[in-house]
């Protein structure tokens, strides 16, 4: 994992990111671009900003401001930190993300986890829903009380698709780094008879293809999967949950689990969410 995106819009959300993501950056030993995107159209904060100053030196205003907030947070040695700043005027927050990450080739892009309410999906930020959906590497979203401390249990939920395996694959880079333990588990439903002999074979998939030992293999029964995702992550003391976002699914089962499931369990805000979208893959 070698070059991290960090966007950030001012928020109390963008203090934590921007946070974790120094933290696992220092950590990881990658390089990390903290990414400001603003809209030159609009009326923004300030109503006269975009109509008394010529686009050379609105970026200016907006480089200064982006450095003021990064140098408030983290500190004054960011060169040594291996910390770079940018700022983008974009129409879409979301295309102006996804086209800086295309273009330094990111591995990773961090941005703070917005939706108050537990359950309240309507709540969640557009910018992080457009981010799940369409970005070219994986999304991490951090809750506003999250700090990276630890990284002992991530839990990866799947529904044995053959994208999930390239998605665990790229998961370990950061599992190996903490020497984490990734909980591969599947919740199916009362109905379903073969999910033990589609986990052996997700097993043996996936164990051909990476060699970090620190992998656990469960399956469970619920025809509540969000409940019990839930009690789940409460048990075992889990820093990270990881989970896989389909764009065409073809059944109801994988429309509840990887569509839904994943943007209502960042709704809950309450671990850090790394999604990878099987386009990617």
């Amino acid at each position: 994992m070698k070059t991290i995106i960090c966007a950030v819009d001012y928020s109390t959300n963008a203090i934590a990111a921007l946070k974790y993501a120094d933290a696992l950056n220092s950590k990881i030993g990658s390089k990390l671009y903290i990414l400001n995107v603003y809209n030159n159209t609009s009326l923004g904060a300030s109503i006269n900003e975009p109509y008394l100053l010529s686009e050379k030196e609105l970026k200016k205003e907006k480089l200064f401001k982006l450095k003021y907030f990064c140098i408030k947070h983290l500190g004054n040695n960011l060169e040594a930190k291996k910390i770079e700043m940018e700022v983008i005027e974009d129409t879409s927050v979301v295309m102006g993300i996804n086209f800086e990450a295309k273009k330094i080739n990111a591995s990773l892009i961090i941005n703070g986890m917005k939706g108050k309410g537990k359950l309240k999906s309507f709540l969640l930020g557009s910018t992080t829903k457009g981010l799940i959906s369409k970005a070219p590497c994986p999304v991490l979203s951090i809750p506003e009380k999250a700090v990276l401390k630890k990284l002992k249990t991530i839990v990866y939920a799947t529904a044995f698709e053959q994208e999930d395996i390239y998605a665990v694959a790229k998961l370990t880079e950061i599992a190996a780094v903490f020497n984490a333990t990734i909980k591969v588990i599947h919740i199916s439903p009362l109905s379903e008879k073969d999910g033990a002999t589609q986990m052996e074979w997700f097993k043996e998939m996936l164990l051909q293809r990476v060699n970090y030992t620190k992998i656990d293999f469960n399956i469970y029964s619920s025809n509540d999967t969000l409940h019990f995702l839930r009690l789940y992550l409460n048990e075992v003391k889990a820093d990270m949950i990881a989970m896989l976002e389909r764009n065409n699914v073809k059944t109801f089962l994988n429309k509840i689990f990887h569509n839904d499931l994943v943007k209502e369990m960042e709704s809950l805000a309450l671990l850090p969410l790394i999604s990878f979208n099987e386009k990617n893959f």
